[in-house]
Parts: C-alpha cells; sequence; structure tokens
C-alpha cells in the first residue's frame, strides 16, 4: 500500500455510512409505497437479515439499546437480579439491566483482544453462591466474536441465560470446537443476539437494531414487546375477539418498532453487507502490514480470524497527543470506549477506578482509526503516513529528552 503526498478531500472520521443509489431508489419506493410505518418490508428485512446471520428468528426495533432493553425484559430481569458483563463498551451493553431495575457486575478483559475474559467471569461466578448471578452479555467487541462456545458452557453450568451484543459485527464468526465457524448472532449459543443499524455500522438504517434467536418463545415475546406488550395473533389471545379490529394488550411494552422506511433502506444496504465486510477485512490487513513494525504502537488483535472489523484500534502512550495531531491533519479518531464502571452513574453505584484494571490501562491508551468500506487505499495512505509521522516526531522528542553521557 503505497504512502503518498497526498491531501485528502474530504474529512476522514473513523466510521462512514454509505449510501448508494440503490439505497436512494429503495426508499424512494418505499416513500410511494402504502407503508411507512409497520408494513411487508419489516417482515422481509427481519426474514433476510436471520437467514444472513443463520438464526430462526429476528425481530427490527427502533435501535440497539432498544434490542438490548427487549432482551432483557424477555429474559425476566427484574430487580435483586445480578448480571455480567465487560467494562469495555458502550454503556448500553449495561444499562438495559438497569432499566429492569437489576444490578451490573462486571468481569475485565483479555488485553490482547478487548473481550470480556471468560476466565474472570468463572473466576467471579466461582466467588458467589451458585444462582447469585442470572445472565451475562458478552460482547463481540470491535467485531471480534466472543467465543461464545465456551461462554456457554460457563452459562449451563451456573445456570446463567446469554446475551450476545454483536453490534459491531454482523458477518463475524468464531471458530468451535469442531472447528466449524460459528456466525455472530445466530443463536446456537445464546439465548438472544443484538445489531446495531446505526449509521457506522456495517448494515445503515438511519437509527434501527435487531434481535435474532432460536428460541420462538422469546421471537413471540419480543414482538409483543416491541408493540406496547399488544399482540394480535388469534393464537395468543386470552379472549374470544369481538371482530377483525380485535387486540389485547397482555402486558406492558413499549414502542421500539422500526418502520417500513427504515427496513427499505435496511434491504438495500444488507444486499451488499458481505462487499462491505471483505472491503473492511482489506483495508484491515494493509494496516497490519503498513504497522506490522512501528516502534511505539501497538495493533489491537491483528489478523484475527472471523474479524468483522467494524474498529481498527491502535494503542500508543501518548492517546491525546495523536488524537489531537491528527485532527489537524483531518483524520477524526475516535476512542472506544471509556471504561462503564468509570461513569459517573456507576460510580455512583460503587464502582470505583482500579476495580478493572486492564480495561482502565487499554482504556488510556486506545485509538480508532478511519476504517469503512468507502476509504480509498490513498486516504489509507495518507492515514497510515500521519500516523508514522506522530510516532516517529515522538521519538524523536523522547531521545532528545534522555541524559547524555
Amino acid at each position: 500500500m503505497p504512502e503518498l503526498a497526498f491531501t485528502p478531500t474530504r474529512p476522514l472520521p473513523y466510521g462512514r455510512q454509505f449510501i448508494s443509489e440503490a439505497d436512494v431508489a429503495a426508499v424512494v419506493a418505499s416513500l410511494h409505497g402504502d407503508y411507512l410505518t409497520q408494513g411487508p418490508t419489516v417482515g422481509e428485512f427481519e426474514k433476510q437479515f436471520a437467514a444472513y446471520i443463520g438464526a430462526q428468528y429476528a425481530v427490527a426495533v427502533s435501535n440497539g439499546t432498544a434490542a438490548l432493553h427487549l432482551c432483557a425484559l424477555a429474559l425476566g430481569v427484574q430487580p435483586g437480579q445480578r448480571v455480567i458483563t465487560s467494562p469495555l463498551t458502550f454503556a448500553a451493553s449495561a444499562n438495559c439491566v438497569r432499566y429492569c431495575g437489576g444490578e451490573v457486575h462486571f468481569a475485565d478483559i483479555d488485553p490482547a483482544t478487548g473481550l470480556i475474559d471468560l476466565a474472570k467471569v468463572r473466576a467471579l461466578l466461582e466467588a458467589h453462591p451458585k444462582g447469585y448471578f442470572t445472565g451475562l452479555i458478552p460482547v463481540d467487541f470491535a467485531g471480534l466474536a466472543v467465543n461464545l462456545e465456551e461462554a456457554r458452557r460457563l452459562a449451563d453450568a451456573f445456570g446463567l441465560w446469554i446475551i450476545e451484543d454483536s453490534c459491531h459485527s454482523p458477518g463475524g464468526f468464531f471458530i468451535d470446537s469442531a472447528g466449524k465457524e460459528q456466525q455472530c448472532g445466530n443463536g446456537n449459543f445464546a439465548d438472544l443476539a443484538i445489531f446495531s443499524f446505526h449509521p457506522v455500522k456495517h448494515i445503515a438504517t438511519g437509527e434501527g437494531g435487531m434481535v435474532t434467536t432460536n428460541s420462538e418463545a422469546l421471537y413471540h415475546h419480543l414482538l409483543r414487546l416491541r408493540t406496547h406488550g399488544i399482540t394480535r395473533d388469534p393464537a395468543d389471545l386470552v379472549r374470544e375477539p369481538d371482530g377483525g379490529w380485535y387486540m389485547e394488550m397482555q402486558e406492558l411494552g413499549y414502542n421500539y418498532r422500526l418502520p417500513d422506511l427504515n427496513c427499505a433502506l435496511g434491504l438495500s444496504q444488507l444486499a451488499r453487507a458481505d462487499e462491505g465486510l471483505a472491503r473492511r477485512r482489506q483495508l484491515a490487513a494493509q494496516y497490519d502490514a503498513a504497522f506490522a513494525h512501528v516502534d511505539g504502537l501497538t495493533v489491537l488483535a491483528p489478523g484475527r480470524p472471523g474479524h468483522a472489523y467494524h474498529l481498527y484500534v491502535v494503542q500508543v502512550a501518548d492517546r491525546k497527543g495523536l488524537y489531537d495531531f491528527l485532527k489537524t491533519k483531518q483524520i477524526y479518531s475516535q476512542v472506544h470506549y471509556i471504561p462503564v464502571h468509570r461513569m459517573p452513574y456507576y460510580e455512583g453505584l460503587g464502582w470505583r477506578e482500579g476495580d478493572f484494571p486492564l480495561a482502565e490501562e487499554y482504556y488510556a491508551h486506545c485509538l480508532s482509526i478511519p476504517l469503512f468500506p468507502t476509504l480509498t487505499d490513498e486516504e489509507q495512505g495518507y492515514v497510515v503516513a500521519c500516523i508514522k509521522e506522530f510516532i516517529e516526531r515522538h521519538a524523536e522528542r523522547s531521545e532528545a529528552s534522555l541524559p547524555q553521557h
């Protein structure tokens, strides 16, 4: 990959949506259709997404946070119940438990991958009586899949359900003990999995999310919960219907529906999801090669099979210095994430600095650099050149400050 004297013609953020002419045409067709809210496009998007992931069922919802909330509700999280997740994630992975009144506990990460360390999850479980914890929410961080086969064995041994937070990894997979690729969200090990269709994700619908599962009972429960707890399904009705208009609110649900309009965009984006994923992996491999021998810079989990590369993360000593330097070059990197337990809200619940030192150490040095399918090789070369320039300058300043003998 060439590193040329190149000036970008556009700002380079860490992630960017790609809206094609086919996407625009799909949305326009939806606008001219009979439905803007709950029409047939919703069901078609669900069907095709489930097939793409390899799950039996999918439920489209308004965003990834709504997906997490509905999963926690469907699995019966309530006050007094305790759920384990990673401190290195967006706050929603933990907040969904708090929405239901449950308690959030954390297990530290594996610093080589950024994923929750299942050995530390086991240690946490073994330190308490069986039944003390009720659930586990592993996060496929940056696009790298958690080994859910191992997580399932752990969950079965301690009586836990699993919600797989796959917002970063549609199309990602891990290799199971039989050497088979297990797609993120396919439902073979997790009770429920969730995805996000925020613009910087692999598939964009503006806002949107999806829950996947292989449980028919959970699927029907989710359908009710996303629509105020209401059902029209004759098989589920408690009373004899008065007429074709009849419906029943059977529990307290929410308005977490995703409109036809958004699903039309999602279907169009899904049609080229493999193409976008292949480009992400190509760009990541090019970054890996460019940074392989750069002293003072570490790449998170380079070359891992099955990585979906929502993010490409580097780690440097002077993270803020690099962040500020790149900004002067029109490169808008980002930090993923401030550990959840260090947020003032969670510190108010008793968590403190030093509770999860590996996540905190990771946070101190991590930076997500541009990675999106429409990033050109020339733009990527420019990013690489700017990062190397900063590293070299930093090394020269460090050498200059050393005492002379």
